[in-house]
C-alpha cells in the first residue's frame, strides 16, 4: 500500500500515544510502516512539520463535535472534545499553547469557537471577541496541561492524590499548626476529592459565564 502523508500522521500519532513524543522518531515510524526511514522524508520535511500533520489529525477529531444552533453548546461540545481528544493523545499537551497551530481542521475548530464567541452578549467588539478567545484558550491550555501532569505522576510513581497527600500529611499537619495558612488548611482538611470531569465542565461554564456579562468600569 502506497504511502501518504495522512498515513504517516495516523502511524506517528500511533506511537507517540504508546511512547510519547521523546519516543517519536522517523526511524520507529518507518519501521511500523514497514519502509526504510529516508522513504518518510518524501513525504514531511521535518520533525516539525511531522508534529503539525500529528496535531491537525487531532483536530479533525476535535471538528467532529460540529456545530449547534446557540453559541454556547457549540463552544461546550468543542472544548469537552478537546479535552477528551487531550486524554486519549495525552502528547499533545506538550504542543498546546507552544506554537500555533495552523493546519485546515486547527483552523476550523478555531473559527467554529471564534463564530460561537462572537455571539456570546458580553462581546460587542473585536476586542472583546480577542480577549473572549485569550481567556478561553488560556483555560483550556491551563487545565489540560494540569490534568494530564497529574496522570502523568500518578503512573510514573504509582502515587494518586491520596497517597501522595498522606506521604506529606506529617510535614503538613506540622505547616498547618502554625496557623499561618488558615485557607490552604481548609482546602487540604474540609475540600473534597473533585472529579476531574465535573471540575473541568464547571470551571468552564464560569469562564463562559464571565464572557456573557459585561465587564465592570
Amino acid at each position: 500500500m502506497p504511502l501518504s502523508r495522512a498515513k504517516i500522521a495516523a502511524t506517528a500519532i500511533r506511537v507517540a500515544d504508546a511512547h510519547g513524543l521523546d519516543g517519536l522518531s522517523v526511524r520507529k515510524i518507518a519501521k511500523e510502516l514497514g519502509v526504510g526511514p529516508m522513504r518518510l522524508y518524501d513525504y514531511v520535511i521535518n520533525r516539525s512539520e511531522l508534529l503539525d500533520l500529528m496535531v491537525d489529525a487531532v483536530y479533525a477529531q476535535i471538528a467532529e463535535a460540529g456545530q449547534h444552533p446557540e453559541w454556547r453548546a457549540t463552544v461546550l461540545a468543542i472544548v469537552h472534545r478537546t479535552r477528551d481528544a487531550a486524554l486519549a493523545h495525552e502528547w499533545i499537551a506538550d504542543l498546546l499553547g507552544a506554537r500555533p497551530h495552523l493546519g485546515p481542521h486547527a483552523l476550523a475548530v478555531g473559527e467554529s469557537i471564534a463564530a460561537a464567541l462572537s455571539q456570546a452578549p458580553g462581546v460587542r467588539d473585536v476586542a472583546d471577541l480577542q480577549r473572549a478567545v485569550g481567556a478561553l484558550n488560556a483555560f483550556i491550555v491551563g487545565a489540560l496541561r494540569t490534568e494530564i501532569t497529574e496522570r502523568r505522576t500518578a503512573r510514573s510513581t504509582g502515587t494518586d492524590v491520596s497517597a501522595w497527600q498522606a506521604a506529606l500529611g506529617p510535614y503538613l499537619t506540622r505547616m498547618l499548626e502554625t496557623g499561618r495558612y488558615p485557607t490552604v488548611a481548609r482546602l487540604v482538611i474540609d475540600g473534597a476529592h473533585l472529579d476531574a470531569e465535573e471540575t473541568f465542565h464547571h470551571n468552564l461554564i464560569t469562564i463562559l459565564d464571565g464572557i456573557t456579562s459585561h465587564p465592570h468600569p
